[in-house]
């Protein structure tokens, strides 16, 4: 005797009874067998796209990459160490371009895509000698210890000098180095601990904190830009601009514009003529 059975699917199976498992097996291998066709070739076509498709690795960049400290600072003026070490292998930046790495980390991108490097060192300083003792306080300041938020209070700040460092200490938090802290309420930089990573500077709502030579012969400890008289009137340690480094400096490494001293650090020999005619002694 024969009988018919009726799948899900509508097809008729004209055999000896064998039970409906025999035709829900069949129907599970044909599904497995489609699906096993459709990933082949899927798989096929994904890597045909893959090499058509594909964005070539420059091995020099690779190099580069891997010889990087892997920071991810920023302070290099890139997208990270992988934004710098595509421009470094595309000859867009310097081997020398990476402030955390070095004079080590420069030599051994040299030797990858080669090149100079430069010799000299920058740190970061802070322009401002006025501490608790020398800086007057316009008034007491109530509110979170955080100099962007201190900058926008009434007069950009509780301190006197509305170009000195507030000293809340955010230049401090922004270091990944250890290597600034807060002293008598003016920030100090450690230049041994100092990477050159440059986020301090970013990091100072009243940009007081630039990079300087490591070995500089002359640095102004100061950032005001206001007439002699009213800086004297709320600091003690302020340049009054009264141009007697300017005058004094052999090799014409200072002049004083927006009545603050400024050095040339390319001229400057450190000579120290500066220093010792500088009334306010805030030349070091």
């Amino acid at each position: 005797m024969f009988f018919f059975f009726q799948a899900e699917d509508g097809i008729r199976d004209r055999s000896p009874s064998r039970g409906l498992g025999d035709v829900y097996k069949r129907q599970i291998l044909y599904a497995a067998a489609v699906i096993g066709i459709v990933g082949i070739l899927a798989g096929i076509l994904l890597g045909v796209a893959s090499e058509k498709f594909k964005v070539k690795v420059d091995e020099k960049e690779i190099k580069v990459r891997e010889a990087l400290p892997g920071n991810n600072c920023g302070g290099c003026g890139y997208p990270g160490c992988d934004g710098l070490a595509a421009a470094i292998a595309k000859g867009e930046a310097k081997p020398d371009a990476c402030p955390v790495g070095g004079e080590a980390v420069a030599k051994k991108i040299v030797e990858i895509v080669g090149g100079e490097i430069d010799s000299v060192r920058h740190v970061a300083h802070v322009k401002c000698a006025g501490t608790c003792e020398k800086a007057k306080d316009a008034y007491d300041y109530v509110g979170p210890e955080d100099c962007q938020i201190a900058a926008n209070a009434p007069g950009g700040g509780s301190k006197g000098c509305s170009f000195g460092c507030l000293g809340y200490g955010s230049c401090k938090r922004a270091c990944q180095f250890d290597a600034i802290s807060i002293v008598d309420g003016v920030a100090v930089v450690d230049k041994d601990k100092c990477k050159s990573c440059g986020q301090c500077v970013l990091a100072c709502p009243r940009h007081i904190i630039e990079m300087v030579p490591e070995d500089a012969g002359a640095i102004v400890e100061c950032n005001s830009k206001e007439f002699g008289k009213d800086v004297k009137a709320v600091c003690s340690a302020g340049c009054i601009g009264c141009g007697l480094c300017q005058r004094n400096c052999p090799q014409g490494a200072i002049t004083v514009k927006d009545h603050l001293a400024v050095v040339d650090y390319a001229k400057c020999t450190g000579c120290g003529t500066c220093k010792e005619k500088c009334p306010v002694k805030i030349i070091k």
